[in-house]
């Protein structure tokens, strides 16, 4: 009860100062789908070719030859907060596949204080109210064969609905688009997040924010701007595959994460940072998989203003049989706290074996 109650505490700040700030937004997009993929530290964009293409790079929807589904849940922060995604693809024709998807991130039942104290100073514990903290994100897809067989192409645009409680809500719409390009044993892709910037609009409860403005004296007095712009991300990805034994496959890709902004990433310049990242995967005869990988590269300023830097390593195993491929991953969410590491599950279903 009180970590849900601390929750809200900082929740409905950190919406404010991000409103003032209209840079970032939807920061839950960034956590990414499917276990196999976060294993590999999301270096995924450019051999990403099934379902979960959707979110990665959607030009690898081509890859696939029949329908396809996908389901992932997580748990952060000791299971306070859930992370759902479930996607569908199918091929339209030989050249083109469509997909959609659906990605919910909540923190559910949280206490809602702000009227624990009635008029006369007395606390009434039957005046707490609870209520969620949920986004969402609805993603369509397109891919489709451009020009040459190893080139593909593809585009999503995605709706966001961002909901806290009676307190503000909101509606977003953005599109992703993203290629990749084949070569022998190479590939190569690039995806751009919010090409277009990602739009949000807020609703702001006036009679809900007049309850809380004056919790903090001082601050939170004026309603808070209604819009947020999210600005576009690169990511560029080049990848090989090697045979190292008969049965073994060995898949390896190594990709830059660049925004357009200075933050504590490695490389980092008031143009640009850049965070990169690798993964590889380990196949045996593409029935049982291992994963590994490293990235989210953060310099850490410390209290007495030294700097050190972090990084997140990840593993993950997989099986696949018949048609389902299960997969788990260990990922590391921080490099401070109690809870360093986060278990991901997911499952993906392909049809194609069962039309055999």
């Amino acid at each position: 009860m009180k970590y849900k109650i601390l929750l809200f505490l900082f929740i409905f700040p950190l919406f404010l100062n991000a409103q003032a700030l209209r840079n970032y937004s939807n920061e839950f997009l960034t956590i990414g789908v499917d276990a196999a993929a976060l294993g590999m530290s999301k270096s995924v964009v450019a051999t990403t070719n099934d379902v979960n293409a959707i979110y990665w790079n959607p030009a690898g929807l081509v890859g696939i030859e029949d329908y396809q589904g996908s389901l992932m849940h997580a748990s952060y922060f000791a299971g306070i907060a859930n992370y759902n995604h479930v996607g569908f693809a199918m091929p339209i024709d030989k050249e083109s596949a469509i997909g959609i998807s659906i990605i919910r991130f909540g923190v559910d039942d949280i206490l809602n204080t702000t009227e624990l104290i009635d008029s006369d100073g007395n606390i009434d514990f039957n005046r707490i109210r609870l209520f969620s903290s949920v986004d969402y994100a609805f993603n369509m897809a397109y891919a489709r064969n451009l020009i040459f067989k190893d080139l593909k192409f593809g585009v999503n645009a995605k709706i966001v609905r961002r909901i806290i409680g009676d307190f503000a809500s909101s509606w977003g719409f953005g599109f992703d688009a993203g290629i990749q390009f084949e070569r022998n044993d190479w590939k190569f892709g690039v995806m751009v997040r919010d090409i277009t910037t990602t739009f949000n609009s807020w609703a702001i409860d006036e009679d809900e924010f007049n309850k809380i403005k004056d919790a903090i004296p001082g601050q939170n007095q004026d309603l808070p701007e209604t819009t947020e712009i999210t600005k576009p991300k690169l990511q560029l990805g080049v990848a090989r595959n090697w045979r190292v034994g008969r049965f073994l496959n060995l898949l390896t890709e190594v990709d830059l994460n660049v925004r357009f902004a200075k933050t504590n990433d490695i490389f980092s310049s008031e143009a640009a940072s850049i965070d990169p990242a690798a993964g590889f995967q380990l196949d045996y005869d593409d029935l049982v998989y291992l994963r590994a990988g490293v990235g989210n590269f953060q310099y850490i300023t410390e209290f007495d203003n030294s700097k050190s830097l972090s990084m997140q390593p990840n593993f993950g195993v997989g099986f696949k049989y018949n048609g389902i491929k299960i997969d788990y991953a260990l990922t590391n969410i921080g490099s401070v706290g109690n809870a360093l590491y986060s278990n991901i599950f997911s499952i993906t279903f392909d049809y194609t074996f069962f039309r055999r």
